[in-house]
């Protein structure tokens, strides 16, 4: 099993959802989290006074997939986020030893 974390713009997160429904994924965790990294934040201006937004408003999605499944979703998610603009994004993947579901006890894929 793997598990694929991505970070993308928040406006992006109804494309990707429905990128991914398409393919048959049903199960994610959405977060709204904050983040920077080439970007390295902006400059605004508050009551006549300039300050600096150093964090972004970002979406995490995480999803746990059959390990087959994976570059698919990568895809799909690669697909939908894209902008070709600075601060798109950015997808991890990693291994998933165990998937326990607490309500039935299943394990593995039975579980996700």
């Amino acid at each position: 099993m793997k598990k694929i974390e991505a970070i993308i713009k928040p406006f992006k997160l109804d494309e990707v959802k429905e990128a991914l429904n398409e393919i048959g994924i049903q199960g994610m965790t959405i977060s709204e989290v904050k983040g920077y990294g080439r970007q390295k934040g902006h400059k605004e201006i508050y009551r006549g006074a300039e300050y600096v937004v150093d964090f972004i408003p970002k979406i995490k999605i995480e999803i746990v997939a059959q390990s087959e499944n994976s570059k698919q979703i990568i895809e799909k998610i690669q697909q939908a986020a894209h902008t070709g603009k600075i601060g798109d994004g950015k997808i991890f993947v990693y291994s998933v030893e165990e998937a326990i579901r607490v309500r039935t006890g299943e394990r593995g894929a039975e579980a996700i």
